[in-house]
């Protein structure tokens, strides 16, 4: 597992009332809070987990779960999406922060930027330990990641087949992670430049981007068949529907861009001439209205992936099915 790019205080501490989830980078986020639930568990099997959107909170049922148990039970609130928290939520927590509950701990993960800013400031203040998890922008950075995530597998890998890997696959970290645990178990362990080459010439149809390529193109049969066979292969639902959204924005992104040859808006948009290129492509076939309806369903795919659908395959299969009628429908309802 990717450890945590820096941390501040010992975020693992079970002593410490509340934490700090804090960065751009969701897949480090959703590691950061794994660990510290899975701490919690390991000290206590019987720990009380809850996850919450504070979107969904009101300040009196926080009042709850920050009362003591009459069991005395360990309890674990995590405070997803604290960017979006009302003033009353934040007031309650730094409240709690400086008068916290014996066995209760709050973990507030936030998604960085400047939204609610000014909670994180607070936490930091109050002392709350901080697992930082900020984008990888720098090659360094990615070149690290796939190096812990291979070793975190029981695998080794060199800088040449590291960098190989990150050219095939790209930035998206959760792909990432999913081809190097896929690739130490191809090659038993040992993962060279040959490997890399070998793994994706076989799995150059079964990417999410694949799958995302056929779907904003209007492909409903070429899309299934790549969505299944990537799914077979064991690639996650969540790096299929976060393709899709990226092919989604991406082609809304650039067909809003209006008129310019593909280095000026690739240098405009903060994206590489070929992406633009490719995304012009795609675009031809939409309207402005059924971009507006394909950004509905990849957002409402999003939460369907990540727990509010039982069935998240279906969520992608409908999802497929919806983009593509959004794209063949220039009238599209919104």
């Amino acid at each position: 597992m990717q450890e945590p790019q820096e941390q501040q205080g010992d975020a693992l501490d079970p002593a410490a009332p509340v934490r700090l989830v804090h960065g751009e980078e969701e897949l480090l986020r959703a590691r950061a809070v794994a660990a510290i639930v899975a701490a919690a568990r390991n000290a206590d099997a019987d720990s009380d987990i809850r996850q919450l959107a504070v979107s969904q909170l009101e300040p009196a049922d926080l009042f709850d779960l920050l009362s003591p148990s009459l069991f005395a039970m360990v309890r674990i609130v995590v405070l997803n999406d604290a960017q979006e928290a009302s003033r009353e939520v934040v007031t309650a927590v730094l409240a709690y922060a400086a008068d916290p509950v014996e066995d209760i701990t709050v973990v507030v993960v936030h998604s960085g930027g400047a939204r609610n800013k000014a909670f994180v400031d607070a936490l930091r203040k109050a002392g709350a330990p901080v697992v930082s998890c900020a984008k990888l922008t720098r090659a360094e950075e990615r070149l690290a990641f796939v190096r812990n995530e291979v070793q975190s597998q029981g695998g080794s890998i060199d800088t040449r087949a590291a960098a190989a890997l990150l050219d095939a696959v790209g930035t998206d970290l959760r792909e990432i992670a999913a081809t190097c645990g896929q690739l130490v178990s191809d090659s038993g362990g040992r993962v060279d430049v040959a490997a890399v080459q070998r793994y994706h010439r076989g799995r150059a149809e079964v990417s999410g981007f694949a799958v995302a390529d056929r779907a904003v193109v209007g492909d409903h049969g070429g899309a299934l068949e790549s969505l299944r066979w990537a799914l077979s292969v064991g690639v996650p639902h969540v790096v299929v529907a976060d393709a899709l959204a990226d092919g989604v924005r991406t082609v809304a992104r650039v067909s809003s861009a209006g008129r310019a040859d593909d280095y000026t808006l690739a240098r405009a948009l903060a994206m590489p001439p070929w992406k633009v290129k490719r995304a012009k492509t795609q675009a031809r076939g939409w309207s402005e209205r059924g971009l507006h309806s394909a950004m509905q369903v990849v957002a409402e795919l999003n939460a369907e992936v990540k727990g509010t659908m039982t069935d998240p395959g279906y969520a992608l299969e409908r999802a497929i099915r919806l983009l593509v009628i959004a794209h063949a429908d220039r009238t599209a309802a919104h």
